[in-house]
């Protein structure tokens, strides 16, 4: 799907026109397509989010599963779930009475997120053919998750010897260089063999939800019919807001019960939704053409639980939700799939009341699943 010229050019055309950062991305991809591309392997490392949703009034027993979105670049806290669930499994196996001795370590599954990250980003190494290369990961000025990131760069060397330099875009086209034939991409005199990305989804260090409306219809050009069956049982209802017939239903219905939906933009990253009345607000505010940058999304209405969390040293005791991401790795050269792996899971729960999910954010604690 990534590779869809229909697709992208029928989502880009559109939103190049109202939104700059857009524009921008456009204008590269528009570029690298003209110019033709110099590397048949990609590498993605993906992240699936998921909440469990019930009709309003209905219990737990009734609810399902719902994709909350799909992650493709700087999928993070690969290397904190991995922690998280071993210090979760750790208490449970050396302190007496843990959890009230309620729960069994089988419970508790083990998570090996960090290290299959990792496997896959030196399986596309292995893939460049250079023992010399290095990893490039790309990261924001001033990082503030660079713990989740330590551990990749950690667990590369360690287990495939392998070196990764982390620099910003600003640092990259300050220091690196490619070459005009190959396109090969050098740093400070390292080859790059990958480059992965922690940054570059916001117009302030330089993705789009659109094209996820694009998704459903269009399932069967990439996947058999039976398995795009199965993935539109998760998917909740999509909306435009533009000026198509459906795109004016979904905007009146959006002011007239702004409670069932969430509003989103085309940015990466927690706090950018808006709901409720702040839903009202925010349309109110907007061209009929600036409405086009927006997706509006069936809120998941998920059934919360009585919980702890410990937060900056202090236990919340609250009704809690919690959201399950499931990363994958997927490499491919051409038509030909290398890896094609579950890479292990996030949890992060937040209170009931709280709208928006992330943790870098501020909004949420990664936690571990109980299998019961």
């Amino acid at each position: 799907m990534s590779e869809d010229e229909s697709l992208i050019t029928e989502v880009m055309e559109s939103l190049s026109k109202i939104d700059d950062f857009m524009r921008e991305l456009y204008s590269i991809y528009l570029t690298v397509k003209k110019e033709g591309p110099a590397q048949s392997a990609v590498l993605g490392i993906n992240r699936c989010d998921y909440l469990l949703h019930a009709a309003q009034g209905k219990g737990a027993e009734t609810a399902r599963i719902q994709q909350v979105e799909f992650n493709t670049i700087s999928s993070s806290f690969g290397s904190l779930s991995t922690r998280t669930s071993e210090l979760h499994r750790y208490l449970l196996s050396t302190l007496e009475g843990y959890a009230g001795s309620q729960i069994k370590l089988d419970q508790l599954p083990e998570n090996r997120a960090v290290e299959s990250i990792a496997d896959g980003i030196a399986s596309a190494w292995e893939h460049y053919g250079k023992p010399d290369a290095y990893v490039l990961m790309v990261i924001q000025p001033g990082e503030r998750n660079v713990f989740d990131q330590r551990w990749i760069e950690y667990s590369l060397a360690t287990h495939h010897g392998i070196r990764l330099i982390r620099r910003s875009l600003a640092q990259i086209e300050a220091s690196g260089t490619l070459d005009p034939i190959t396109k090969a991409l050098t740093i400070d005199g390292h080859d790059i063999a990958v480059t992965y990305f922690r940054a570059g989804y916001g117009p302030e260090d330089y993705h789009s939800k659109k094209v996820f409306k694009r998704v459903p219809g269009r399932l069967e050009l990439y996947v058999d019919v039976s398995t795009a069956d199965l993935l539109r049982e998760s998917f909740t209802g999509l909306y435009p807001l533009d000026d198509s017939p459906e795109g004016l239903k979904a905007y009146e219905e959006a002011l007239c019960h702004p409670e069932a939906y969430v509003l989103k933009p085309q940015r990466e990253g927690g706090g950018n939704n808006f709901y409720g009345e702040d839903i009202v607000t925010q349309l109110t505010t907007l061209t009929a053409e600036e409405r086009n940058a927006y997706i509006l999304m069936d809120l998941i209405q998920s059934p919360p639980c009585r919980n702890l969390m410990v937060r900056e040293g202090s236990i919340i005791d609250t009704e809690v939700v919690s959201e399950l991401g499931i990363y994958g790795v997927y490499l491919s050269d051409g038509n030909k799939a290398l890896v094609n792996t579950v890479a292990g899971h996030l949890l992060r729960t937040k209170s009931h009341a709280t709208n928006e999910g992330g943790v870098a954010a501020g909004f949420a604690v990664i936690d571990s699943p109980l299998l019961i």
